[in-house]
């Protein structure tokens, strides 16, 4: 456990942000209890969960900047909004400033704001966590967290299908990666985001 205290303290210093911090602890432990439900690696789980922000302050110049020092792929959507670039580049953090080697733990940080439309249960695991964890206040929230408890593929259901109606809700184009991720797990998504 004094190895797990020495990483969150170094995850507060490296983001810099007590809110942000407190979001990233919940995000642990929502995706540690994930993984024990799923008969997954709570350490692995809480580790993703604990880093999966590293970068996510920055500022959307800093993000393409140090995505293309790195050669990360960048589509079109995330020219239009780097903020989601924080996934890729907090996956790159973990490894070179946390000594993150296993690739598990980084293809979740790095699919946890958009999904994929391949998505391992470690990455499930995360996208759901960030979205539920207990500092998340909204309609739904804890519904969702139970339903995922218990099934996690009906957990990125709900999730996805939440995040999606938000989207039509406030006129916003999802990314084609998280479009592919709701057709993946079988989410409805809205009629006028088929067509955007």
């Amino acid at each position: 456990m004094r190895a797990w205290t020495a990483t969150a303290r170094r995850v507060r210093e490296e983001i810099g942000q007590e809110a942000r911090y407190r979001h990233s602890i919940g995000v642990a432990r929502t995706a540690e209890r994930l993984a024990i439900a799923h008969g997954l690696s709570a350490r692995r789980a809480r580790t993703a969960g604990l880093l999966h922000d590293l970068a996510r302050l920055w500022s959307k110049d800093r993000l393409l900047l140090e995505a293309r020092r790195r050669k990360l792929p960048i589509d079109a959507f995330d020219l239009a909004h780097p903020v989601v670039i924080h996934a890729p580049v907090g996956a790159e953090l973990a490894r070179e400033r946390f000594g993150v080697t296993d690739a598990g733990i980084l293809s979740a940080i790095q699919k946890h704001t958009l999904g994929a439309a391949e998505m391992a249960d470690l990455d499930a695991v995360l996208y759901i966590a960030d979205a539920v964890e207990p500092g998340r206040v909204y309609d739904g929230r804890a519904a969702m967290l139970e339903t995922a408890l218990q099934d996690l593929d009906a957990g990125m259901r709900a999730v996805l299908e939440s995040t999606l109606a938000r989207n039509a809700e406030r006129g916003l184009t999802p990314s084609p990666k998280t479009l592919a991720c709701a057709r993946a797990y079988g989410a409805v998504i809205p009629e006028e985001l088929l067509h955007a």
